[in-house]
């Protein structure tokens, strides 16, 4: 969790970044100094997906966000239920569960 320090910090987005980007499917990949995280859409019909944004990181701050999205994964699941993996792949659905977050 983080400290009151860092609770504190005010955010400034620009407009074209406050809209946001969707992604369903994202790729992980690393170097011994740095983590790549590979946001991309991926659309029926289309061939392969196109990255819409990438994020370069330090490992440590890597870890850092896999433990903020843990934190937030859980307080979600108190407020809403818990997220379940479908047996099946949704009818729609453009990629295989199984290559998501493989590089």
């Amino acid at each position: 969790m983080a400290n009151q320090k860092e609770q504190n910090l005010k955010l400034n987005i620009a407009p074209e970044v406050a809209r946001g980007t969707y992604s369903n499917l994202a790729v992980i990949s690393h170097s011994p100094s740095e983590i790549t995280l590979d946001f991309a859409q991926m659309l029926p019909g289309t061939d392969g997906a196109m990255v819409r944004q990438r994020v370069i990181m330090h490992p440590l701050h890597a870890k850092r966000l896999l433990a903020a999205l843990n934190d937030n994964l859980h307080r979600y699941e108190q407020q809403f239920g818990t997220i379940e993996e479908p047996r099946v792949m949704p009818q729609g659905d453009t990629v295989p569960y199984d290559i998501i977050g493989k590089a």
